[in-house]
């Protein structure tokens, strides 16, 4: 036997038995470079093959985004599997069908690869199989991807025998920005107990779920269950779910995976949006008490720079006169120097007459440099008074946007900045009160402030939603 032959012999060997190898080594060959492996990739592929093995058949894996678990849990560990047992019936399932159906289709491309069949020479696709999110293999293997919500009709997983037989795979099942939604969660744990649970072909039949954590309620929490000191018992499906739990600072404080993210990034990360963090890289979320804001990082000073690039008043309103919620405008300017500065708050509980007396005065002052922001409520009433808004200040550059999104959501890359030092404020006599706002949200009496605040600051930062993505976190 040749070198070659023999090193192709070897190779063979350790990829058919080794999901880790196996992924290295196709990850090698499809991209020409070296796996930038860390111990967490190998503590999941061992998770995995014990799914395979039949040593675990519930299995949660949290871990943070863009730490490889789609690679290794979703399009590694499917194509591994066909090619040990060509007849696997795999369902798929991510928030987005479309997200769900590229990962079907990265593993339908893989199990054509060259450097795949030197490793399961025998597995072949039926000559039908050209849809990314539904294909078959010569032997009777399926793979059906799915969004949340989806129809899945039709199709199971698992097979009726002894061994593997293929699983159920959930990736990502919320949507990070949505997952604060009680009716959107509730919403994704519906359809997994009334539809998605009812695919399984066997009772053998494995369902794994591999996810950053985003909320206590969320599917992975609900199906963990309430677990005291670690201790595992039957979450809200009735099952216990085996639990690998990957926080990105560890328990020691150091990273879990320095060549991603060293110790200060994460320390970094943490300090712009603590509660975010929480969830999405440390997998404990837990209702922000305070701390979302770190108002004691926002520099109090005189007077706006020289350079200013952009201005916005943003409303808030309220609806009832002397009680209730607050009417407040917000004034932020955007330095040449980068910083965001809070310019001035007035806020008032004003009835509808003095609202429009209010926002008169307020745009007088400001002058016609400083654009305004005004929140558009659905429906056609939301419609109308924000018409007659943009009519009262004729003359001024007004903006009318629908609310999207909840408060917290709104308010982070807000806070984010705040929280990191880059936001100053002029002082002022609504100073302490502002900040106080901010100190307490979101359990405070009231949120109208920080609501007006944060909607000037994404105005003013348009697209400033990639924050979070350079940061890392998943919107």
């Amino acid at each position: 036997m040749s070198t070659d032959a023999a090193r192709d012999k070897a190779i063979r060997i350790e990829a058919q038995e080794d999901l880790y190898f196996f992924t290295r080594y196709m990850f090698k060959e499809r991209r020409g470079y070296k796996w930038m492996q860390n111990w967490h990739h190998l503590e999941i592929c061992e998770a995995l093959m014990k799914v395979y093995r039949g040593e675990i058949k519930r299995l949660i894996i949290n871990v943070p985004p863009r730490y490889s678990k789609t690679e290794i849990a979703v399009i590694n560990f499917m194509a591994w599997c066909f090619g040990k047992n060509p007849d696997c019936e795999f369902i798929h399932i991510s928030y987005s069908a479309m997200l769900a159906a590229n990962n079907a289709f990265q593993t339908r491309n893989m199990v054509q690869e060259k450097a795949y069949k030197k490793v399961f020479p025998d597995l072949k696709l039926r000559e039908d199989s050209k849809a990314k999110d539904f294909w078959r293999t010569d032997a009777g293997g399926v793979c059906y991807a799915t969004g949340t919500g989806g129809t899945i009709t039709g199709f199971g997983a698992g097979k009726m025998r002894e061994g593997f037989g293929g699983c159920i795979i959930i990736d990502d099942p919320h949507k990070a920005d949505e997952a604060k939604s009680k009716t959107i969660r509730e919403g994704v744990i519906d359809w997994f107990q009334n539809t998605l649970e009812s695919r399984t072909n066997s009772p053998e039949t494995p369902i794994i779920v591999i996810m950053q954590r985003l909320h206590e309620d969320d599917l992975a929490g609900w199906l963990l269950g309430d677990r005291k000191d670690g201790i595992p018992v039957a979450g809200g499906n009735g099952e216990v779910w085996e639990h690998l739990c990957l926080s990105a600072i560890q328990e020691d404080g150091s990273a879990l995976w320095p060549a991603k993210h060293n110790i200060q990034k994460l320390r970094l990360m943490e300090q712009a949006a603590p509660y975010v963090f929480a969830g999405q890289y440390r997998q404990m979320p837990s209702p922000p008490a305070g701390g979302f804001f770190k108002p004691d990082n926002i520099q109090i000073v005189d007077a706006l720079p020289a350079d200013v690039l952009k201005q916005v008043r943003a409303w808030d309103f309220g609806a009832t006169e002397n009680e209730g919620d607050f009417t407040v405008g917000v004034r932020e300017a955007l330095g040449a120097d980068g910083f965001t500065y809070i310019v001035d708050v007035t806020k008032g509980q004003l009835g509808p007459d003095n609202v429009n007396k209010r926002l008169e005065q307020t745009a007088k002052i400001d002058g016609k440099k400083v654009s305004v922001r005004l929140p558009q409520d659905p429906g056609q009433a939301g419609k109308s008074q924000a018409s007659s808004f943009v009519k009262l200040l004729a003359g001024y550059s007004v903006i009318a946007k629908p609310i999207s999104g909840d408060k917290l959501t709104r308010a982070q890359p807000f806070a984010a900045q705040v929280n990191v030092g880059n936001v100053r404020m002029l002082k002022g006599e609504w100073n302490k009160d502002f900040i106080d706002e901010l100190r307490h949200f979101p359990n405070g009496t009231h949120d109208d402030q920080v609501d007006a605040a944060s909607d000037a600051f994404n105005e003013l930062h348009e697209g400033f939603e990639t924050f979070f993505a350079d940061m890392g976190f998943a919107r």
